[in-house]
């Protein structure tokens, strides 16, 4: 049970922070001028997936060990909540990464501020997940 606590504790990370990203610094972005939020964005962007991507790895890791020593289904379904973030950011989110990261921010107007808005809405999926992962792994754990 261990390692299931492990999944849950590593999910919990990756949930805490992709949350922070949403509620917190996403909408102080969007308050900056266009030019402002393409430079954080671009700073953020690239810290956020230094963080994020290992969480999630690391988390699907965790859960199918603790899935393959228990039976659990919940591990299983936590572990592919966790992993599904990679997909999914590779489907829906790249694309908008690569538009911004190739916006100049002197150039920056109404259109980057459609795609930031647009990144926000698809982060919050990867939130979703994370929360998904959590329940998976507490179901298990109790």
């Amino acid at each position: 049970m261990i390692v299931g606590l492990g999944a849950l504790i590593v999910a919990a990370f990756f949930t805490g922070a992709a949350f922070y990203i949403n509620i917190a610094e996403q909408p102080a972005r969007l308050s900056l001028d266009d030019a402002a939020m393409l430079a954080e964005w671009k700073i953020s962007c690239a810290r956020g997936f230094v963080v994020q991507a290992p969480l999630c790895a690391l988390g699907c890791l965790l859960g199918l060990v603790a899935w393959w020593q228990t039976g659990a289904w919940g591990f299983a379904i936590g572990a592919l909540a966790m992993i599904a973030n990679g997909p999914w950011t590779g489907l829906t989110i790249i694309s908008l990464n690569k538009a911004l990261a190739g916006t100049d921010a002197a150039s920056a107007g109404p259109e980057t501020h459609a795609l930031m808005t647009r990144w926000g809405s698809r982060h919050a999926v990867r939130t979703a997940l994370g929360a998904a992962a959590i329940a998976a792994f507490l179901s298990s754990l109790v």
